[in-house]
């Protein structure tokens, strides 16, 4: 399994034909406490930049985009009862979204781990 990284932070475990998406550590941070999570239909189709969740905060409410192009296969509907999660473990059990890969080429538009971490070192 292969994880990139958007600058938008959001984070995408790649396997197969099926890509989970999440927001990392460093978006969880500068939220704060994860009060709530609006997350996407099965089946919805989602372009590269697409709104494909909500995440809301003490702090401020924030859009997760999508990575790529994909159909939403789930949605982790743990994160809609105990949103919390968020704060606990955001690159782990508290991904957001499954989706059907769309168009593997745009993986090559994200960035690789080492790359991101010196990207949130420009912020």
């Amino acid at each position: 399994m292969t994880t990139y990284y958007s600058k938008d932070h959001e984070w995408i475990d790649v396997e197969g034909d099926i890509a989970t998406v999440g927001i990392t550590s460093y978006a969880q941070e500068q939220l704060g406490d994860v009060v709530y999570v609006e997350l996407p239909e099965t089946g919805k189709s989602l372009s590269q930049g697409d709104e494909a969740a909500v995440v809301e905060s003490v702090k401020a409410a924030s859009e997760v985009y999508a990575p790529i192009d994909g159909e939403v296969v789930e949605a982790n509907e743990v994160l809609a009862e105990e949103p919390a999660k968020v704060n606990e473990d955001p690159e782990g059990a508290a991904w957001f979204l499954k989706m059907k890969v769309g168009n593997e080429g745009q993986l090559a538009d994200l960035m690789d781990e080492a790359a991101y971490k010196a990207y949130v070192e420009t912020l």
